[in-house]
């Protein structure tokens, strides 16, 4: 069938580098580490006592504070993001057809906090179950895809993705489909996630999945160190409104970038661990590629997923040297959640938005906090350790992996 061609006409972000898109392209671009002591409560006696959280945020100065109290934090930042995403794009809400506006979120975990102070206020309490009345619709992770599109009145496809980390790329390829065989014109998609709480913190400590530098939080996140010890927990959400190109041509809009590929795939190994010699990964790219008719050697740019994990990066520099063999040297590639930390099911929405940046920028955001080589990895890679590196970028891919093995790759194009 003739497939429609899919375009970025605006992106919203609120990271722990910024919050906006500009504010997180300048945290980028400066090497700013978002790590810094726990502020949302006490972590004096967790193994991990840091995080990358959402700074200086007034909440009422986006969403009136009745509603706010409706949401959980993690729908709180879709709504933020999203109305940055929306305005950036122009969209007159009286000239297009709502049937065939839709929304794809992505989250990986939804309203922790939510649960978790709800169930905590019943167990401490005398046994009489009183519970907010909001208790499920805030905590359930499909309701941030339900409050965007109540707000803009968009009436197509509605939903919200859970594939752990790799849930805002997953929402980003699903409306991608959705517009290019011509089922809707545009989405508002990506990714948020709130989940710096006592539960998120502690449930990934005991896995231990955590860097617990807690005596140098700004240089825990050191991925393709020697040295690296876990991820860094991270929260926000991106947002990407995606259009239908004649239809966004159609009425003038600002064309950031063009998704042209997508891929998904399962490593079928481990629920928690990458497959150790990235086949998932190596997979997942091809079918990007393939999905965008591309070849290896026409990729300038990889973000990867680079969680700072001893195994997860080994396993996809591994995936990419087996993709693009001799190219992986000409490539640059970096991991910017050495500077955001991890936002789970919001990583792969705020890391399409520093692709789409870089892009247009001509600017590769850098791997910071690299301090010591690992043989483990193929020193002639070019992992654009601690400064951004200006080039000229045709293609950017993009590789988020989640827990369970679901791997997601996206690819964008500069658009002419």
């Amino acid at each position: 069938m003739n497939l429609k061609r899919v375009v970025v006409t605006g992106i919203g972000a609120l990271t722990p580098i910024g919050n906006t898109a500009e504010e997180f392209w300048h945290g980028l671009t400066n090497g700013v580490s978002g790590a810094a002591p726990i502020t949302k409560f006490d972590a004096t006696l967790f193994k991990t006592q840091f995080a990358c959280e959402v700074k200086n945020l007034d909440v009422e100065q986006f969403i009136d504070r009745k509603e706010a109290r409706k949401m959980d934090p993690f729908t709180q930042y879709a709504m933020i993001s999203a109305e940055e995403a929306m305005l950036d794009s122009g969209l007159d809400l009286e000239k297009i057809d709502k049937s065939r506006a839709g929304v794809i979120y992505g989250s990986g975990i939804g309203g922790l906090r939510t649960f978790q102070d709800e169930v905590t206020a019943f167990s401490t309490g005398d046994g009489t179950p009183r519970f907010n009345p909001f208790f499920i619709p805030k905590m359930i992770a499909d309701i941030s895809a339900g409050f965007l599109s109540i707000k803009y009145g968009f009436r197509g496809p509605n939903f919200v993705t859970v594939s752990a980390c790799a849930s805002g790329t997953n929402a980003l390829i699903d409306a991608f489909t959705y517009i290019r065989m011509g089922k809707a014109d545009i989405f508002i998609s990506g990714g948020s996630e709130a989940a710096v709480t006592e539960a998120g913190v502690g449930g990934f400590n005991a896995m231990k999945a955590l860097s617990q530098r807690n005596d140098s939080p700004e240089t825990a996140s050191r991925p393709f160190d020697k040295d690296r010890d876990g991820f860094v927990l991270g929260e926000g959400a991106g947002t990407l409104i995606l259009e239908e190109l004649e239809h966004a041509k159609a009425r003038g809009a600002k064309i950031y970038a063009e998704l042209v590929g997508g891929g998904m795939t399962a490593d079928a190994h481990h629920i928690t661990a990458p497959h150790p010699e990235g086949l998932g990964a190596s997979s997942v790219m091809k079918i990007a590629l393939e999905d965008a008719n591309l070849k290896p050697e026409d990729i300038d740019y990889i973000n990867v997923h680079g969680t700072s994990t001893p195994l997860g990066d080994v396993g996809e520099t591994k995936a990419i040297q087996q993709v693009f063999g001799e190219h992986a040297y000409k490539l640059n590639i970096s991991s910017t959640k050495s500077m955001t930390g991890h936002l789970l099911g919001a990583a792969g929405a705020i890391e399409a938005i520093a692709c789409i940046l870089a892009i247009n920028k001509g600017v590769v955001p850098p791997t910071i906090n690299h301090f010591e080589d690992d043989e483990a990895f193929d020193p002639k890679l070019n992992l654009t350790f601690n400064k951004a590196q200006k080039r000229e970028i045709n293609y950017a891919l993009s590789n988020t992996f989640g827990f369970g093995g679901h791997n997601c790759s996206v690819i964008f194009k500069k658009y002419n």
